[in-house]
């Protein structure tokens, strides 16, 4: 495995790569299980594999924790490794950004919901920096998982909106035994807020079970349901549940009718944790 730092190195490697499927998984780093199952599953798909590690400092508001978010690169070069990459690109911020940006990409309808309001410009600067990858290492495929379902969506959008010749490729969400969806801000949880985590999955696992019964039908039932039953933890503060279709991100009325995803984002403490389940449309 190769670790590269610069646009320029990366792009002459990669030239020589012609014919050859690249896989591209990126991350912010300071990975954990779900990133690694990308990378694997990349390896199985194609000949070469970068992994992109950069914290993105256009995709952080002000107020949120670009200064804080977790690094260890050691340890992230030793996971991609194991994992099988071959190239590991880890810019600087002066080498993604000489200078301000003065063109961003902006997704407009899909951002407007979920953490798109919670985190005005999250998404162009997502955009933005995935855009900037595509063009630096021209992908086949690049690899998604689920657990930002908004974000596949938003580039799965942007994709199809400006014909980028890549294949996305969303993957399931990777979970800890207990259920909480991997992240790499769970560092963040007290043990105390860590055992709190948990209610997420459950409810949206219980909100599963009763629309599959009959016993939800409606779209706004959903998220009643699943707003109520967190509402109730003690320390835990709900920014949104929101039960739209997917991948469109649209409102719905019955349950079943379309492919539908419920998503919610709630604080724990300090910490914020997103979650989801997708709902198959029912129709044969």
């Amino acid at each position: 495995m190769k670790t590269i730092q610069t646009i320029r190195e990366l792009q002459g490697i990669l030239a020589e790569e012609q014919g050859k499927i690249v896989g591209l998984v990126p991350t912010m780093g300071y990975l954990h299980q779900g990133h690694i199952s990308l990378i694997e599953r990349a390896v199985q798909e194609c000949d070469r594999v970068v992994v992109s590690i950069f914290v993105n400092p256009l995709q952080f508001a002000p107020n949120e924790d670009l200064k804080r978010y977790p690094r260890d690169l050691k340890r992230d070069l030793r996971l991609a490794k194991e994992a099988g990459a071959d190239l590991v690109f880890c810019p600087e911020i002066n080498e993604m950004y000489p200078a301000k940006p003065r063109t961003t990409v902006s997704v407009t309808e899909l951002t407007h919901r979920l953490c798109g309001a919670s985190r005005p410009g999250h998404f162009d600067g997502v955009a933005t920096v995935v855009s900037k990858l595509f063009h630096i290492v021209m992908p086949n495929r690049a690899y998604f998982g689920l657990k930002d379902a908004q974000q596949v969506a938003v580039i799965q959008q942007m994709v199809n909106d400006l014909n980028f010749p890549v294949e996305i490729v969303p993957c399931p969400i990777v979970r800890e035994e207990d259920g909480l969806a991997m992240s790499s801000r769970n560092i963040y949880l007290s043990p105390e807020e860590r055992k709190k985590a948990v209610i997420l999955y459950q409810t949206l696992c219980e909100a599963t079970k009763q629309k599959e019964s009959g016993q939800l039908i409606h779209a706004s039932q959903a998220a009643d349901f699943i707003r109520k039953k967190l509402e109730v933890i003690s320390g835990l503060s709900v920014d949104y549940v929101e039960v739209l279709s997917y991948p469109g991100l649209a409102p719905v009325q019955e349950l079943g009718q379309q492919t539908s995803i419920a998503a919610v984002a709630v604080w724990l403490g300090n910490t914020r944790l997103i979650d989801n389940v997708i709902w198959s449309s029912e129709e044969r």
